[in-house]
């Protein structure tokens, strides 16, 4: 082949790929514009005012198309799939408990993306911010509204594998005390004091006395499920192979997903319920792999998050492994249930 037919050959090849370069963009920007346009059939969502002390409703960040997707947004919790009233704040997760609530955000820049964790009144008013050192996937806040959570991704982009990591942070939403990581806590494994390298948590959850907290623990390719102390700034393990777990409001269970062995590696997760005093674990009637920090809609009932066509749906199933799992409310994630 001579020189100039190579010089052809390249010249074509960067021809081609130019082409499909513009393509993707002219794509991603169609569909960017897309998200911004009521779609057929979506949920009928007008603004409104919106707070957080109102009993009987579910918040949630709002994934359908439109000029409302990302806010926060509220329908009766009797009636999640009803009409929805957008808040006009977005947040990428969001939780809220007692009139206090939390709002992970991105702040997109002209190079890259930051993150940031809000803290919101009763009136969604900002309270307090603090930097979020990678990609927001948890959040969490505690009965009181008194302590708020939240988890970011600062290496690798997914629980299903082992290669990445965490930053899971606690702040005191009455003085602004931040923990800004859990690796600075103390952990007691198996009854001795445990240092290792490779520590991760993520996934906080509450419990109602402004002290104890449950999350998973991650070291040498194993999972455990902990119970912090506030006050001691200590963790103890207490079962194994419990990621993202959520307690019931009465305080007796955990929720949470567990690898299942035989599942695909990108999907690896079955939802369970242990019982706290007996350690008795109960296998859920959702067949689907899911990969969410579920919540307790009651004492009952488990909702959670699956891949939807607008990014995610939720679902219901009850806590006792009974029944089967129930689409509530399409184009939706990060409830939160108010008391």
């Amino acid at each position: 082949m001579t020189l100039r037919n190579r010089v052809l050959i390249l010249l074509a090849a960067v021809a081609a790929l130019a082409v499909v370069a513009t393509a993707s963009v002219l794509h991603a920007s169609a569909r960017a514009e897309r998200r911004n346009e009521t779609q057929p059939g979506g949920p009928k969502i007008t603004a409104g005012r919106i707070t957080l002390t109102a009993p009987g409703t579910m918040v949630f960040r709002n994934m359908a198309w439109g000029p409302h997707r990302d806010e926060l947004t509220t329908v009766p919790a009797a009636t999640p799939a009803g009409p929805r009233t957008a808040s006009g704040l977005k947040c990428l997760r969001f939780y809220a408990s007692s009139g206090t609530g939390v709002c992970l955000q991105a702040v997109h820049g002209t190079v890259t993306d930051t993150y940031r964790a809000l803290i919101l009144d009763a009136n969604l008013k900002e309270t307090a911010r603090y930097d979020v050192p990678g990609i927001p996937s948890r959040a969490r806040v505690s009965p009181t509204g008194h302590f708020a959570a939240w988890t970011a991704f600062v290496g690798g982009d997914s629980y299903a594998g082992t290669n990445f990591s965490t930053r899971a942070a606690i702040v005191d939403t009455r003085t602004g005390k931040l923990i800004p990581t859990l690796e600075s806590f103390r952990i007691i494994k198996d009854g001795r004091v445990y240092h290792a390298a490779d520590v991760n948590f993520w996934g906080v959850t509450f419990a109602s006395d402004d002290r104890t907290f449950y999350a998973t623990l991650a070291t040498k390719g194993s999972t455990y499920l902990v119970r912090g102390d506030l006050r001691t700034r200590t963790v103890t393990t207490l079962h194994t192979n419990v990621e993202c777990p959520s307690l019931s409001p009465d305080g007796t269970r955990i929720a949470y997903k567990k690898r299942v062995k035989g599942l695909p590696k990108d999907a690896p997760w079955h939802l369970y319920v242990l019982n706290l005093r007996t350690l008795r674990e109960t296998s859920l009637a959702e067949p689907r792999s899911v990969d969410d920090q579920a919540v307790w809609r009651d004492d009952h009932t488990i909702v959670y998050a699956m891949p939807g066509d607008y990014g995610a749906d939720l679902y219901e199933v009850p806590a006792d492994g009974t029944g089967s799992s129930r689409l509530i409310s399409g184009a939706a994630v990060s409830p939160a249930f108010l008391k």
